[in-house]
């Protein structure tokens, strides 16, 4: 487990509750303890981010009751019950109305680690869907998930409001690591399917004989298929052109009829397929079928590969070193003005992808008191020499480039006090104040 799983412990025995919690600390869970129920109840919370696991009898409130008391608070949270031979027939009535699972005492510690493992992961997931959910609910904050002022992302985002005002199929292009993915979540969230399903399988990750059963369902299949579980909302189907010949077939019968091809029950889902390939210059008939192409390329949306976004990168790489200096506990990496003219005309074939990995080792660097962007851009294979500006780019873009990037890593290192950014830059608050109108900085993002 990358990050310790947490799990609530309820028992007013001590021993026992004390024994169970240092087993479980040694297995590589965080625990918390509680000698009653009612003090649980205070710490326990709709996201909670682990496992419960309770005694049935305890006085006050017992497991009984505080399972349907979390039952009301949370119903996706696991609870494990604690049980003493004379109350399994208990036991297995409160796996029928949401209890986990139950283990009878004295109890395997093992089996026990498991099932904290297994509830662990599975409330993991819960809360993983739900905040995509919240997140989905708002188009806004989607939105604000595309950074950048160039004149291609600004049309990039006009494009996807007004698409998902639409609601037919959707064909997103572009290379690998153009950010495909946040632009079918923005599409959803922006539009009337907001905080419906979002449901998303990645063709090129699942093995090709599980993909029908996976998205239609079978005879032998015991989960729900992903087009019902996407019912009123929008399935994305990244790298479609690694779904098979018989699954594409089975995909435009369910579009053309608008039901599944397993069960009959009319479907209300958009689709949104994702490619890589297509936006290569691919002809179409060597990636999908024609007649499935043309009825998910009704409306197309195309990601702009970043090394033609300009002082967008310069936005990214300072956005993204930021976060990661927060992460290792350091300073986020200076700019000289040879390293900003090379990141704004580097090549990017990894695009924003590898824009977050080369920001990630520039702040290890820095954390080592080093500052080479530069030569991490030529580790990346970039040639180019320092400050060796693209001709075909006017000078004022690099100028302004670079002075926007100056103005907001002072506005974050100051935390928006524009006193301490005029100091910084010896700049008098007029000028600067008219600078971050131009750039489009507001000091409000930065307290």
């Amino acid at each position: 487990m990358s990050e310790k799983s947490k799990v609530a412990i309820i028992d007013d025995e001590a021993d026992m509750r004390e024994s169970v919690s240092q087993w479980l600390e040694l297995s590589g869970f965080e625990t918390v303890t509680f000698e009653a129920a009612e003090p649980a109840l205070k710490v326990i919370g709709p996201d909670f981010p682990g496992v419960v696991i309770t005694d049935i009898r305890m006085p006050g409130m017992d497991g009984m009751a505080l399972l349907r008391r979390l039952q009301s608070v949370d119903p996706g949270l696991p609870v494990i019950l604690m049980t003493g031979h004379g109350d399994v027939p208990m036991a297995v009535e409160a796996m029928r109305i949401g209890c986990y699972d139950f283990m009878e005492k004295p109890f395997d510690p093992d089996r026990l680690a498991d099932l904290c493992q297994k509830g662990g992961e599975a409330r993991a997931r819960t809360l993983e869907t739900r905040a995509l959910r919240r997140e989905l609910s708002d188009g806004n904050v989607v939105m604000r998930r595309l950074m950048g002022s160039s004149p291609l992302i600004e049309r990039l985002r006009e494009t996807i409001l007004d698409v998902a005002q639409a609601d037919g199929h959707v064909l997103i292009l572009g290379e690998t690591g153009t950010g495909k993915s946040l632009i079918a979540k923005a599409l959803h969230a922006s539009g009337p399917r907001g905080g419906k399903p979002f449901i998303t399988l990645n063709c090129a990750s699942i093995a090709p004989d599980l993909i029908e059963p996976i998205l239609f369902g079978g005879p032998d299949w015991p989960e729900k298929p992903f087009i019902d579980q996407a019912e009123g909302g929008t399935l994305c189907l990244e790298d479609i052109e690694a779904l098979p010949a018989s699954a594409q077939a089975r995909l435009l019968d369910a579009i053309n009829a608008n039901d599944t091809v397993t069960g009959g029950a009319r479907h209300n889902v958009r689709i949104t397929a994702v490619s890589s390939r297509l936006a290569n210059g691919t002809p179409p008939a060597e990636v999908l079928r024609d007649d499935l192409y043309f009825r998910l390329a009704g409306l197309v949306i195309e990601a702009p590969p970043l090394r033609s976004r300009g002082e967008d990168i310069l936005t990214l790489f300072s956005h993204f070193t930021v976060q990661f200096a927060e992460e290792y506990g350091c300073e986020p990496p200076t700019l000289g003005a040879g390293d900003a003219a090379n990141l704004v005309q580097a090549p990017w074939p990894g695009n924003i992808r590898q824009l977050i990995n080369l920001a990630e080792r520039a702040v290890l660097q820095a954390r080592r008191g080093e500052s080479n962007i530069s030569a991490l851009l030529i580790d990346d294979g970039f040639q180019a020499p320092a400050i060796a500006l693209d001709a075909e780019k006017p000078l004022k873009e690099h100028v302004d480039a670079f002075e926007k990037m100056l103005i907001d890593h002072a506005l974050r290192r100051n935390s928006g006090n524009v006193s301490a950014v005029m100091a910084e830059l010896a700049l008098p608050r007029r000028t600067l104040n008219e600078k971050m109108a131009k750039y489009g900085l507001s000091r409000q993002d930065y307290l």
